[in-house]
């Protein structure tokens, strides 16, 4: 089997794997996509990731299109198609047949109580993800204090687009880590 299609094959299976569980949402995925792509195959540092999972966060569109990015650092183009393909595609699919599933039970107590049984699991999920980005971006007393200051101005202060947030955070560590 030649290099690239082995590449391919791996780019193609890890993110597949991803997709189908991402349940909530691909920052639910978070923890297991750095740890596939930067300790296992190690395709990327941590540093990779975590700049290309910023990237994600203020390009338009939905954060997760981050793996293009990924697979095209894999394997170039193809690897960005088939990073994107094998991310979106399995996850489409499962949607559409429990979406239709779903309809099905509509008004039965099982429904109620698996939607229920899984809100809790999403938001571990998600706080999961939260940790593992936020282990790699924290890095000292200025990460820590921007980290601390978003955190305070999101939860505490005014209504402010977090895309300013992200813009001021990136100005502060610009001028501070020089």
């Amino acid at each position: 089997m030649s290099e690239n299609l082995n590449t391919d094959l791996h780019v193609l299976g890890v993110f597949s794997l991803l997709s189908l569980l991402a349940v909530g949402g691909g920052t639910a995925v978070l923890p297991e996509m750095k740890a596939l792509t930067v300790t296992a195959h190690q395709w990327l540092t941590d540093s990779q990731f975590r700049d290309i999972y910023s990237l994600g966060q203020v390009a338009p569109g939905p954060n997760m299109l981050m793996v293009i990015v990924i697979g095209y650092h894999v394997a170039g183009t193809p690897g960005a198609l088939i990073a994107f393909t094998g991310f979106f595609l399995p996850a489409s699919v499962l949607a559409l047949g429990s979406s239709r599933l779903w309809n099905h039970f509509e008004g039965s107590p099982w429904r109620l109580a698996l939607q229920n049984a899984l809100a809790p699991i999403v938001v571990g999920l998600m706080a999961a993800g939260m940790i593992a980005i936020a282990r790699t971006a924290i890095t000292g007393i200025t990460t820590t204090l921007i980290a601390v200051a978003v955190f305070l101005a999101v939860y505490f202060g005014p209504k402010i687009n977090p895309a300013l947030l992200i813009l001021a955070g990136g100005a502060v560590g610009f001028f501070t880590l020089q």
